[in-house]
């Protein structure tokens, strides 16, 4: 079973501005909505998702549709090939109805510490899938096949990296243990829809933050909670443990998981009722006691303090704010005040400043962080960004350029070159620099968009619709790839090898279809 840990440290969350209804978005989402409303409404919920109302006499003739799990009384667990294939489709639904990041610097910084994380792990296969959500929820999530979800708000609540991994670790644990399949093993007669109503309330806590989400999941887990709850309690354990070793053999605090169990417990004491969830995966004073316990008998660990997530964390800080003006103010009163960390508080101002339309006084800002670390990224990319504001575009691709030949493989650093291009016209070099990059990195639906985007203003029309096309695959639109597939076809009578390519990705979208029938 996937731990999620969800404390709404808001009292008013943000509704996502970019997510869509279901019925909206696709056909295929439309067919997808219909299942899904159905196993919810077989739960007995009578919630919301995605806007529509589950149980209203629209539904009232829908068949409760059991979607697959991942074992069965005659097959046993399900493999790992099947669970990785389940994961990826099941991202592909999650993205196409949720805000995820579009921060390539955010992005690196994650996968970089899951990666690092998952050296040390017990995890057989550590080729992940990282999404990090645009919501300021505490919540981090793991689903079966490689697939781990971030919330921007894990970053507010954790004071440092080692709090923050301790999140991870444990989300880890839970996938190299295998739990979500167990648990199947275990309740096999009771064939729940779990992929499906994991589904159903991750979206809802990632576009609400409200107690639907927890309802949801928790009604989702909850058919014989009796005979599970035990069960579960045991995954929370063994995750604890394994989570704990995963944070020593890292080099990090094991200590770290007892004092974010502990904040978290303190958290639930700020509400008139405790998360649905916390109810079945209870954070309590012994567990607590537990986790420390376990700490004490790993071996000193050098603590450190990386700078580097303060900075990541600036950067949720100064979008989670209303406006870039407050985020000034903020930043500012930090700075000439107390803060947790220095630096960050003068890189939260320097963005701040930039995106109030400030240049001049974020430069004056920035120096000093340039000249103590001339060559770190988020520095440098944040210099570039004050060239970009002043329309200073030769500026701003020189000095990515020369960051690149430091650093020739991030993908920040990539993604910020091909942009400044992209905003100076360059629309040749964008297209180059991205097409190349796309070679690499051809599971990321934001690489598309902004190849795409390029394609057009570069005049390659061909490419626009093949890049559209693998956006929507990512984000599990099969019917808009299937279009731009087509129109790309069409275009393509002299090119055979484009054509021959584009036929093939469109028998993929087709078998993808028809997973999607059975998922």
């Amino acid at each position: 079973m996937c731990l999620t840990i969800l404390i709404d440290n808001s009292a008013t969350p943000k509704m996502n501005k970019r997510s869509k209804t279901l019925s909206s978005i696709s056909p295929e989402l439309q067919r997808f909505r219909h299942r899904l409303l159905g196993t919810l409404k077989s739960l007995g919920l009578g919630l919301l998702v995605a806007g529509a109302p589950i149980g209203a006499s629209a539904q009232s003739e829908q068949k409760p549709i059991l979607l697959p799990t991942l074992g069965d009384a005659s097959s046993g667990v399900v493999s790992l090939g099947r669970e990785k294939e389940l994961g990826q489709m099941w991202l592909r639904m999650f993205r196409s109805q949720v805000s995820t990041s579009d921060d390539p610097l955010l992005q690196q910084y994650v996968e970089n510490t899951l990666k690092n994380l998952a050296q040390h792990s017990p995890l057989k296969d550590k080729n992940l899938s990282v999404v990090v959500v645009n919501n300021n929820t505490m919540n981090a999530f793991a689903v079966p096949g490689g697939v781990v979800g971030v919330h921007s708000g894990l970053f507010l609540f954790a004071k440092n990296e080692d709090q923050f991994a301790s999140v991870l670790t444990h989300e880890l644990a839970h996938l190299s243990q295998r739990h979500y399949a167990r648990g199947v093993e275990a309740a096999r007669n009771s064939a729940l829809p779990n992929l499906a109503g994991l589904l159903g309330a991750l979206v809802l806590m990632a576009t609400t933050g409200g107690d639907a989400g927890f309802a949801a999941l928790a009604a989702t887990q909850a058919a014989s909670i009796e005979n599970r709850l035990r069960f579960s309690r045991q995954n929370e354990q063994e995750a604890d443990r394994i989570g704990i070793e995963t944070l020593a053999k890292s080099g990090m605090d094991p200590q770290a998981a007892g004092k974010m169990f502990e904040q978290m417990h303190k958290a639930t004491r700020y509400y008139q009722r405790p998360p649905e969830f916390l109810l079945s995966h209870p954070v309590t004073e012994r567990r607590i006691a537990d986790a420390k316990q376990r700490a004490r008998q790993m071996p000193k660990t050098k603590l450190r303090d990386n700078p580097e997530y303060h900075l990541m964390r600036a950067r949720i800080r100064v979008a989670s704010e209303p406006t870039p003006q407050q985020a000034v103010k903020r930043f500012q009163a930090e700075l000439n005040g107390i803060n947790d960390n220095e630096a960050a508080a003068r890189y939260g101002l320097a963005l701040a400043q930039t995106a109030a339309g400030k240049p001049d006084m974020s430069l004056e800002t920035l120096q000093p962080l340039l000249d103590a670390e001339p060559n770190n990224t988020a520095f440098m990319l944040a210099r570039a960004e004050i060239d970009l504001s002043r329309q200073d575009y030769s500026s701003a691709t020189k000095r990515l350029q020369r960051a690149l030949k430091q650093k020739p493989n991030e993908h920040a650093l990539i993604m910020g070159l091909a942009n400044a291009h992209f905003k100076a016209g360059n629309y040749l070099t964008a297209e180059s620099i991205l097409t190349r990059h796309s070679r690499l990195r051809r599971n990321d639906p934001a690489v598309w968009y902004l190849l795409a985007e390029t394609h057009g203003l570069a005049g390659n029309i061909i490419g626009v619709h093949e890049a559209r096309a693998e956006y929507y695959i990512l984000k599990g639109v099969f019917a808009k790839a299937l279009k731009h597939l087509r129109h790309g076809i069409r275009l393509t009578e002299d090119d055979y090898q484009t054509r021959a390519i584009l036929q093939q990705r469109v028998k993929d979208v087709a078998k993808l279809q028809q997973s999607l029938k059975n998922f």
